[in-house]
């Protein structure tokens, strides 16, 4: 299909999503089994022969760590970049895949379950209540972040720093979260806040889209 491509990649299995607990800023790296996932991911990307022109991700090593991974196997040789930082010169980028870490971009902030068992959040706060707080769209968990909140926060940097590359026609390729993802898809797909539950990201799997600028607008691979 004809169109510039839009690649969502949550990152691979964390340490602390093999333990069951909620996570959202804290800065724990990949498990065992996530480093195989991100692996994976490049090589089924390289496979279906989709070439990357730029690489976003968040200020969490987790989804760092999965793009550097990602990205070996298609193969590039990723550099990690300040958006903010000097453009480094031709020569120093030549062959090398610029990778811009926004913290924009982060999982959405959990406040006070963050580092919880999420069976013992269960059991402390009751399953509606911890449902309510992980599925709904406006509802956050004490001292967090809904995915509203989430939304807020990230889809500036979609619009203005994601879209222009797209815009110049460059294949882009987004390493984040599963709440940040999902904002981005919620905007995208333009979906209701009461069907955004609905969606669920498995860890380093590619999400893929195409842009059409003649409608400017994405549709699903």
């Amino acid at each position: 299909m004809k169109g510039t491509k839009l690649i969502l990649l949550r990152h691979g299995q964390s340490e602390w999503n093999q333990q069951n607990r909620f996570t959202g800023w804290v800065n724990v790296g990949l498990s065992e089994q996530g480093i195989i996932e991100a692996q994976q991911a490049g090589k089924l990307l390289a496979r279906q022969s989709i070439s990357i022109d730029t690489t976003f991700t968040s200020g969490l090593c987790r989804a760092q760590m999965t793009a550097m991974l990602c990205l070996q196997q298609i193969p590039y040789s990723p550099i990690l970049l300040d958006p903010e930082a000097e453009p480094l010169s031709a020569e120093i980028t030549h062959n090398m895949m610029p990778v811009y870490t926004y913290p924009t971009l982060n999982e959405r902030h959990y406040g006070a379950l963050q580092g919880l068992n999420k069976d013992a959040a269960v059991a402390e706060f009751g399953a509606e209540q911890v449902h309510i707080w992980r599925r709904s769209y406006a509802v956050a968990p004490p001292e967090g972040e809904s995915l509203h909140d989430t939304a807020m926060r990230c889809l500036p940097t979609f619009r203005h720093d994601i879209m222009q590359a797209i815009k110049q026609q460059q294949n882009v390729l987004i390493v984040a979260h599963g709440n940040s993802l999902r904002a981005i898809i919620k905007y995208i797909e333009q979906i209701a806040d009461e069907k955004i539950h609905e969606i669920e990201l498995p860890t380093a799997t590619p999400w893929i889209y195409t842009y059409h600028a003649d409608t400017d607008h994405f549709t699903k691979d």
